[in-house]
């Protein structure tokens, strides 16, 4: 039997990936009972799970009516972006400048993952093409040691990918992305935070514009 702990971590993991995934749709309801029945897991554990995922932006709670997956709009989406600019560039800075040999492996070995798996059937990413670009980029702030600032940034990705899977997908030509991830790599390697900070938020603002679109 696996302890509480463990079986409270394997319900918000496993309800985490249907969202990301698209297995959920936004805005579409989120009933206790049969995540309880789901995940064979108690009312307070499948609560639980939904509130941490609130706090990761999500899930919605609403009075009298319940959870749901979280809605999306072109309001949040310009709001989402911005304080991205903001909290995910100044993560990456900090993991510039802080990370270790470790945490250069890893980023390597994840732009690696990222350009080896197949994209997308149109007009949605695949779901081993968002996870290996959201293993990427979240590999890029791993290496901030402000764990305050670390917190904000992956609740602000966990929320972009989200965008980033019901959106309809960018027209080919429109954009060279490998080029984009192998100029943060670049930067990354070079230890350049501030060359590093501008690449991201340069591709921030280019994968707003093409989301909004496909909204």
């Amino acid at each position: 039997m696996p302890d509480k702990e463990t079986r409270n971590e394997r319900v918000y993991l496993s309800l985490r990936e249907e969202i990301l995934s698209g297995a959920r749709e936004p805005g579409s309801p989120l009933r206790t009972a049969e995540l309880c029945k789901r995940f064979e897991c108690s009312v307070g554990v499948a609560r639980e799970s939904l509130l941490r995922l609130a706090e990761r932006d999500l899930v919605q709670e609403r009075p009298m009516q319940g959870f749901r997956v979280a809605a999306l709009s072109e309001a949040d989406l310009r709001d989402l972006t911005e304080a991205r600019l903001e909290i995910e560039t100044l993560a990456l800075k900090h993991s510039v400048r802080e990370g270790d040999a470790a945490w250069e492996a890893h980023v390597v070995g994840a732009h690696h993952l990222l350009l080896v798996t197949p994209r997308a059937d149109a007009p949605q990413p695949s779901v081993a093409a968002g996870k290996a670009h959201g293993a990427f980029h979240t590999a890029l702030l791993e290496g901030c040691r402000n764990q305050r600032i670390l917190a904000m940034a992956y609740r602000l990705r966990d929320k972009g990918e989200l965008y980033r899977r019901w959106s309809v997908a960018e027209p080919a030509g429109e954009r060279d992305v490998d080029a984009e991830h192998r100029g943060l790599l670049d930067a990354v390697l070079a230890r350049d935070a501030d060359l590093a900070a501008d690449r991201l938020a340069a591709h921030l603002k280019a994968t707003h514009d093409v989301l909004v679109k496909g909204l």
